[in-house]
């Protein structure tokens, strides 16, 4: 398979993608377009079919389309120009070859996970995390395939996972060198700050924002499914759940961000300072890559 990522201008392309948008438009002539978003796993780009012609044949977003043509640049980047497009049929493509993944171990990442999980102390905040991270089968599952982000910072297969490990080691750094922290506490929010993702983004290969996450987003859905969790376990200290509860709330760091309260205790500051950091240097690092 000829992947997106080694096309380079000037030479001519051909191979099935997958059409992740689709929009028909007009130039300032009047004269109908396609602009499209090809996308395989090394990532997307930007297509046209400029002559809609008896070589187009008709197609939808989400289908995968056999193209042909030549790539182009526009603006400083590529542009795959289309000639001939038509669905592909079924054998033609392999959908693993459609969705980007994580690069790490998702098996090693996830025992990870559960490390942390046996490492907290507090019995309460321990069997909330095992609640879903050990008996929670569906929950597991799609954490370990879910992505972080429909764009900008791990938006692929297994981001999720990886950005939640990453937060969470930042955030033992954090316990270990400023002891007023509440470790249990800091390390139990960052495992589970980012869970209301899987229902705020579809899965791959859409990978969208769902009408959850539209209408409510990730921040209120995953201090609900605390709540929700909380309310199962026989005499959990009231400060504690709205401790954990707020540190959720707040991870964004500020209201124009999206929290709907700003840091109020040390932890819910330390989370946000961890969860900004990943994110910032990750989408750095892939616009680095893709450079």
């Amino acid at each position: 398979m000829n992947y997106l990522k080694d096309y380079r201008e000037g030479e001519k392309f051909v191979g099935t993608y997958l059409c992740k948008q689709k929009q028909i438009l007009k130039t300032k002539a009047g004269k109908t377009y396609y602009s499209l978003t090809l996308q395989d796993k090394t990532g997307t780009a930007d297509g046209k079919i400029w002559e809609l012609n008896n070589g187009i044949a008709n197609f939808e977003p989400m289908d995968y389309i056999h193209c042909e043509g030549m790539v182009t640049s526009f603006q400083g980047n590529l542009q795959m120009n289309i000639s001939r497009v038509r669905i592909s049929d079924e054998g033609e493509y392999d959908p693993a070859d459609y969705v980007p993944c994580t690069n790490k171990d998702v098996g090693e990442m996830f025992s990870r996970i559960l490390k942390y999980v046996a490492s907290v102390q507090n019995k309460y905040l321990r069997k909330i995390l095992e609640m879903y991270f050990v008996e929670n089968k569906e929950f597991v599952d799609a954490f370990k395939k879910h992505s972080a982000a429909k764009s900008v910072h791990h938006g692929f297969m297994g981001g999720l996972l990886e950005h939640t490990l990453s937060v969470t080691d930042m955030c033992q750094y954090f316990a270990e060198h400023y002891p007023m922290i509440h470790r249990d506490l800091l390390i139990t929010a960052a495992l589970f700050h980012d869970m209301g993702k899987i229902q705020e983004i579809s899965d791959f290969p859409m990978n969208d924002y769902t009408d959850d996450g539209q209408l409510l987003g990730h921040i209120y859905i995953g201090a609900r499914c605390m709540e929700n969790a909380a309310a199962q376990i026989p005499n959990l200290p009231p400060k504690l759940k709205n401790e954990l509860v707020h540190c959720i709330l707040a991870h964004h760091g500020k209201m124009e961000f999206g929290s709907p309260k700003v840091p109020a205790i040390m932890e819910a500051m330390a989370l946000h300072m961890a969860d900004n950091a990943d994110a910032k240097l990750q989408t750095l690092t892939e616009v680095f890559t893709q450079a």
